[in-house]
């Protein structure tokens, strides 16, 4: 069995990349996390606590945070976890440190870049072209993971020796990684639930019931399936923890983002109010026009991201987006 790594160095010190920290770190590694917020940093290491957006998880002194990219120059392995609209960003700050020669990086931000379609794996090759890439994607709410509720994700690398050390790493008692060769397929899943979850959320503001969510989440998977297998991930992988797992958790807990961005859309905020008065980012807001503007481009029939991408910019209500959908021909299953 090839060693663990020796050092894990985290972008990002948000809720997700605070909860993979503890993940590893459990696990006996070595982990240091990087922010951007040097006030933030200052804080959690005095602390010990991320109280931004892990409020009430104690960290062990050992998890050491940093806001110099330089620290992590060391790291074999390098999570990547900024959201998905500043990853481009962040990778070109890290080349230029830049990582250890043979360093994996795992990309671990769900989304989908506007403008070039690009998946988050594909925006870390061209930034970063000279080390491996695996992602990580799956039904894992930062919240739970860091109290230890047992949890399901999905590891994707095409190099299988890569996919062994990370799986290796990340399993324990309660955290059981699988792994997968469709990278496509993984990180489809996670980024296009997102914009999901908003019309699962306004179905929940509008007080519509479970028939009516229970159909949406159902039509949102074929759509899914559609559009990810037309971008070349493969059916089955949809079919999995990346895709109907992630679909579900996302759809339906109250620790969605998403989910509750729609809910507020339902009730009468516009998405700039939204945004504006919102410390974490809803992942589905940019990933909606990614998701859209990919399925105009191949031709894709997808109702309901064309109908959330309506309600974002105002052109539709929430009320109106649902009439519309109902309003389609009817078709077989």
């Amino acid at each position: 069995m090839p060693p663990l790594w020796k050092h894990v160095g985290i972008v990002g010190a948000g809720s997700w990349g605070t909860a993979l920290a503890l993940v590893l770190q459990r696990n006996g590694l070595n982990v240091t996390v990087w922010g951007n917020d040097p006030e933030a940093v200052k804080d959690i290491n005095l602390r010990h606590e991320n109280r931004q957006y892990l409020p009430g998880v104690a960290l062990p002194e050992t998890l050491r945070f940093t806001n110099t990219l330089g620290e992590l120059v060391g790291a074999d392995l390098l999570l990547l976890v900024p959201p998905s609209h500043a990853l481009r960003e962040v990778a070109s700050r890290l080349a230029k440190v830049p990582p250890s020669p043979g360093a994996v990086l795992l990309c671990c931000t769900k989304g989908v870049e506007r403008g070039t379609g690009l998946r988050m794996s594909q925006v870390l090759a061209e930034t970063l072209p000279q080390y491996p890439v695996a992602v990580l994607s799956g039904p894992s709410h930062a919240e739970e993971v860091a109290r230890r509720a047992p949890t399901a994700v999905v590891l994707g690398c095409e190099n299988a020796e890569i996919l062994g050390r990370l799986q290796g790493a990340f399993s324990n008692a309660v955290f059981r990684a699988y792994v997968s060769s469709d990278v496509t397929g993984i990180e489809l899943g996670g980024a296009l639930k997102n914009t999901f979850a908003i019309a699962a959320g306004v179905c929940d503001g509008l007080g519509l019931g479970d028939n009516t969510k229970a159909a949406l989440v159902t039509r949102a998977l074929a759509e899914m399936i559609r559009l990810g297998v037309a971008l070349g991930g493969r059916m089955e992988t949809f079919q999995g923890l990346s895709g109907i797992g992630d679909l579900m958790v996302t759809c339906f807990s109250r620790h969605s983002r998403n989910r509750s961005f729609g809910e507020r859309l339902a009730r009468g905020e516009t998405a700039q109010q939204i945004i504006a008065t919102t410390k974490m980012v809803a992942e589905g807001v940019p990933n909606t026009y990614s998701a859209w503007e990919c399925a105009q481009r191949l031709g894709v029939d997808a109702p309901i991201i064309e109908h959330v991408r309506l309600i974002l910019e105002g052109t539709l209500s929430p009320a109106e987006a649902l009439s519309s959908l109902l309003a389609r021909d009817p078709r077989a299953e």
